[in-house]
């Protein structure tokens, strides 16, 4: 897995993060890597490193919430089970 926190959402985050996770798991080829519209994702630089890892690019259709909703539920579960009542997250160091 691969994670970055910084104070900004440029490419350079996301692109860390994903350098992270593949060298950390080497998957085969033809990995589907889905992700949001966010600028970050879409740039040139950041497709340019998922079709050298050998990586399919997937994202939600435009203006189609439901795309996303089975991990945006996950992922409002792990922000109230672990990072809201975790005291100790009350800054990023």
């Amino acid at each position: 897995m691969g994670w970055r926190l910084e104070n900004h959402m440029e490419t350079s985050l996301v692109l860390g993060a994903l350098q992270d996770a593949y060298a950390a798991k080497q998957p085969e080829e033809g990995l589907l890597h889905h992700s949001d519209r966010g600028s970050q994702y879409t740039s040139h630089e950041y497709a340019k490193q998922l079709k050298a890892y050998g990586m399919e690019s997937s994202m939600s259709r435009r203006g189609n919430c439901y795309d996303n909703a089975c991990i945006e539920s996950w992922h409002s579960i792990l922000k109230k089970e672990l990072i809201y009542c975790n005291p100790r997250f009350k800054t990023k160091e």
